[in-house]
C-alpha cells in the first residue's frame, strides 16, 4: 500500500478528505443556520407571544370601550330624559305661577270690589245715621222749643 498515489480501496484519500472538509462546512454552516433559524423563530415566537398578549389587551379595552359606550349612551339617555323632565317641571312650574297669579289678582280683586260694598254700606250707613242725627235734634229741638212755649204760656197765665 503506497500512500502518494495509490487510492486505497478505489478512493483518493486527498478526494475524500476535501469532500468530508466540504460535508463538514456544509453541515457546520446547516447547524449555524438551524441556529440562527431556531433563533428567529424563537423570537418570532416571542412576538407573537407579545402579540397575542397585546391581542388580548385589544379585545379587553375593546370590550371595556364597548362598555363605556354603552354606560355613555345610557348617561346620554339619563341626560335627555333629566332635561326633558327639567323643562317639563318648569313649564308646569310656570303654568302653576300664572294659575296662582291669576288665582291672587281674582281674589284681590273679590277683596277690593267687597271691600268697596262694605266702604259704600258703612257710607249709607253713616249718612243715614247722620240724617237720623239730625232728625232727632231736631225732634228735640222742636220738642224743647213747644216746652218752652209752654212755658211762656204758663208765664202769661201767672201773671
Amino acid at each position: 500500500m503506497e500512500k502518494n498515489n495509490r487510492p486505497v480501496r478505489g478512493y483518493d484519500s486527498e478526494e475524500v478528505k476535501n469532500f468530508l472538509d466540504q460535508v463538514i462546512k456544509k453541515v457546520e454552516l446547516m447547524t449555524e443556520d438551524n441556529k440562527n433559524k431556531e433563533a428567529k423563530i424563537k423570537l418570532q415566537e416571542e412576538k407573537l407571544l407579545k402579540l397575542s398578549k397585546l391581542e388580548e389587551e385589544n379585545m379587553q379595552l375593546k370590550q371595556k370601550l364597548e362598555r363605556y359606550e354603552r354606560m355613555e349612551s345610557t348617561f346620554n339617555k339619563a341626560i335627555m330624559m333629566a332635561q326633558k323632565t327639567s323643562d317639563q317641571m318648569r313649564l308646569t312650574a310656570h303654568k302653576e305661577s300664572e294659575t296662582i297669579i291669576d288665582d291672587a289678582k281674582k281674589n284681590a280683586n273679590r277683596i277690593v270690589n267687597e271691600a268697596l260694598l262694605k266702604a259704600e254700606k258703612i257710607e249709607l250707613d253713616a249718612n243715614m245715621l247722620a240724617r237720623n242725627i239730625r232728625v232727632f235734634k231736631k225732634k228735640v229741638k222742636d220738642i224743647i222749643e213747644e216746652q218752652l212755649e209752654i212755658v211762656k204760656d204758663l208765664d202769661k197765665i201767672e201773671m
